[in-house]
């Protein structure tokens, strides 16, 4: 283990009691996306336990969300004057119900924590937080640090995105916190598309009058044989129909019928693909009509030169911890992908070890969460040290 990081294992071992209770006392405040005074009153203890953790930010910008949750960036200005600003991004909402955890409270067993969000990302939040006062008390250098927290990730980050957006195009890194994939950072992820698709037909007795009329679920689903038929797994790309409504009754003809599809690219060229084949969806019967609305929720995140070079000082720091970093592509998306866009180094999945993501047997592992806090404060003592004019990290 490397010298600058003889006592950081140590100290963070002996945290795990007052880790895991903040972790439990977090996954025990319910932030259900949807549910708006839930979500301010989760934003107002995060910031309380933030402050009590790691002190007052030098500066705080709050940003209503509207209908959904609100976005707080919170600066933490470096203790020795740094000229490095890394974004930590983290989101504090659920896909849970509110009331979820009246049956499925945080439960402490063995190595693992379970509850309603500790995976999907509420640990990474807790890491991130315990990793910069780890450094704080230990005497290793800190960057600059913007930290947003945004509640409405889960549902396409709608009002957070353009704040997203515009914070992190100063940033010289910007360091995503969602979970791990098995332990693995996460440098790359596919965009992601949100497609509704409206078909009208002509309602008629479909036993008394069954040459006449127009079945619009009929329409609808040669629609999504030839969706489905455009997936491409070497390329990357997938198209899952995951909604389909329509009609009214058995004996009539559906005037209506409409789909929700997900996509998900590898590729701009595949998204270009996609698009080309939703503009050129057209009826069995002329005389069906069918409407497509939505569109790309997120851009693709391409392993770029910054991505990986990034990768390799965390890789670097996890070696001096003692042990191996990989990396992955998934098909998942995140607010990371914003980030990419843009052309920034971004490094994402630094949060959680565990698995079961938007689901009841969602869990992290205690051990893990103590391995990823050592590594995030490493990676941050890391980057402090390496001024934003040596252009190592930063070239593209």
């Amino acid at each position: 283990m490397s010298s600058d990081f003889s006592d950081l294992t140590e100290w963070i071992g002996e945290q795990r009691d007052a880790i895991v209770a903040d972790l439990v006392d977090l996954v025990s405040l319910e932030t259900p996306s949807e549910d708006k005074e839930l979500l301010a009153g989760g934003l107002a203890w995060i910031e309380r336990w933030i402050e009590a953790r790691i002190g007052l930010p030098d500066d705080r910008r709050f940003v209503d969300g509207g209908a959904y949750g609100d976005i707080v960036v919170l600066e933490y200005r470096a203790a020795t004057p740094s000229d490095r600003l890394v974004t930590a991004l983290c989101h504090y909402d659920t896909v849970w119900a509110a009331g979820t955890l009246e049956g499925w409270p945080a439960v402490i067993d063995g190595d693992r924590v379970t509850g309603p969000g500790v995976f999907d990302m509420k640990a990474g939040l807790v890491q991130l937080v315990w990793a910069i006062r780890a450094n704080a008390e230990l005497g290793l250098p800190l960057p600059n640090i913007r930290l947003l927290l945004n509640g409405d990730e889960e549902i396409g980050s709608t009002a957070s995105r353009p704040v997203i957006e515009r914070e992190v195009t100063d940033s010289d890194e910007v360091l995503v916190f969602e979970a791990s994939a098995n332990g693995a950072v996460k440098t790359a992820r596919k965009g992601a598309g949100i497609f509704q698709l409206e078909v009208t037909g002509e309602e008629a007795h479909a036993g008394l009058d069954p040459e006449h009329g127009i079945s619009a679920i009929d329409e609808l689903s040669r629609i999504v044989v030839n969706l489905h038929d455009a997936t491409d797994l070497d390329r990357g790309t997938t198209l899952n129909v995951g909604i389909m409504q329509g009609g009214t009754r058995t004996n009539v003809k559906a005037g209506k019928a409409n789909a929700n599809v997900d996509v998900r690219v590898s590729s701009d060229e595949e998204a270009a693909r996609v698009d080309a084949l939703f503009a050129g969806l057209v009826p069995v019967n002329a005389k069906a009509n069918i409407r497509v609305s939505g569109g790309w929720n997120r851009p693709v995140m391409r392993r770029s030169a910054a991505i990986a070079k990034l990768f390799e000082l965390a890789a670097d720091v996890a070696s001096d911890l003692g042990f191996t970093l990989s990396e992955k592509s998934v098909g998942g998306y995140s607010d990371g992908n914003l980030a990419a866009a843009l052309g920034l180094p971004v490094l994402d999945g630094l949060g959680a070890i565990g698995d079961g993501a938007h689901s009841r047997g969602e869990w992290v592992s205690i051990s893990g969460a103590l391995r990823q806090t050592a590594l995030t404060s490493g990676i941050l003592s890391r980057l402090a040290s390496t001024s934003r004019r040596d252009d190592s990290l930063t070239t593209s």
